[in-house]
């Protein structure tokens, strides 16, 4: 067997895991960044998602979603470890049950980037691994529970799974016959494009079961020409592609800016699907923006774009059994 490691996973290796060393790539002052903040959350960008910030720019808004801040350690009480109720839910280690037809399948604790906002940034995946004991009571849960239609592969980012394991899956879930589809939630198609790969389109292309993959993008400078390819690559083959976007402070907080990404998702074959308020985690306070300000921001966009282009202004609440749409 060739263990060569594939383009993208030398990629993966070769992410920046220190500020200093990304500050110095962008020309900026590593004072910048706060050591506390990034002992307690490291950081990790590819390469091929920092090829995207200006230079010499503090206030790049791909650059503020990754950078450790001292606004970090200063958390208002209401922002907790676990601010969606993940962990009440978690069921047989490595499925969260919130929702009556769909489950989430926790693959790993690990990302290609790390996310200053990420709300399982405090998540204990020590509690959720997805060991061969773990996906055996995991599918054998399933299995009991016909009411569950859909299954959500989540993380971490599921896509930093082999491909082997990620076809071994699909293929135990195509097994239960009232599993319907498969979703994966990714970053990896917007910060490492490398990881779509033809065989993992292959994969995709062949499974047994419909394919959605929602990619987590919060900003159109996040949007390459390498990531454009790579998710018309993934388009062409009749997976769905739906994008969430997570309404971020001095990052994506503008009409001009929610604008422009929704037209560049949908050039890339995505289509805008959830408008995320911030989920209330520890270290994100500085990142929220008021529900009233949220909602301007929504109206704007119904305004200035076609319906199709405006995704659902949402918020996940604890214990609640789907997303709360936001009404006005």
């Amino acid at each position: 067997m060739n263990s060569t490691p594939s383009l993208w996973q030398q990629e993966l290796n070769q992410a920046f895991t220190g500020s200093t060393e990304l500050l110095n790539y962008l020309k900026l002052s590593p004072d910048l960044s706060v050591t506390e903040a990034e002992n307690s959350f490291s950081l990790r960008v590819p390469l091929a998602y920092a090829k995207n910030m200006e230079k010499a720019n503090r206030y790049d808004p791909l650059l503020l979603q990754v950078l450790p801040i001292a606004d970090e350690l200063n958390s208002p009480k209401n922002y907790l470890d676990d601010p969606v109720g993940d962990l009440p839910a978690l069921k047989n280690g490595c499925l969260i049950h919130k929702y009556h037809d769909r489950v989430l399948f926790i693959t790993t604790g690990g990302c290609a980037i790390n996310c200053r906002f990420c709300f399982r940034r405090n998540f204990s995946y020590s509690d959720a691994q997805l060991t061969s004991k773990n996906e055996i009571r995991a599918l054998q849960y399933l299995r009991n529970n016909p009411s569950i239609n859909e299954v959500i592969f989540s993380g971490g980012d599921p896509l930093l799974l082999s491909d082997q394991r990620i076809e071994h899956l699909i293929q135990e879930l195509a097994k239960i016959s009232h599993i319907k589809r498969l979703r994966f939630h990714t970053r990896l198609p917007i910060v490492l494009p490398s990881r779509m790969t033809e065989a993992l389109i292959d994969l995709f292309q062949n499974a047994p079961l419909p394919i959605i993959i929602v990619t987590h993008c919060n900003h159109a400078n996040e949007l390459s020409e390498q990531v454009k390819q790579a998710c018309l690559r993934l388009k062409q083959t009749n997976i769905t592609l739906l994008n969430q976007t997570v309404l971020l402070k001095n990052i994506n907080d503008h009409p001009v800016a929610l604008k422009e990404l929704s037209e560049q998702l949908f050039a890339c074959g995505i289509l805008p699907y959830y408008l995320h308020i911030l989920d209330k985690a520890k270290g994100t306070a500085h990142f929220d923006i008021t529900e009233a300000k949220a909602i301007q921001l929504h109206q704007s966009l119904q305004k200035q774009l076609s319906g199709y282009l405006v995704p659902k202004l949402v918020k996940e609440e604890a214990g609640k059994a789907n997303k709360t749409l936001i009404t006005y």
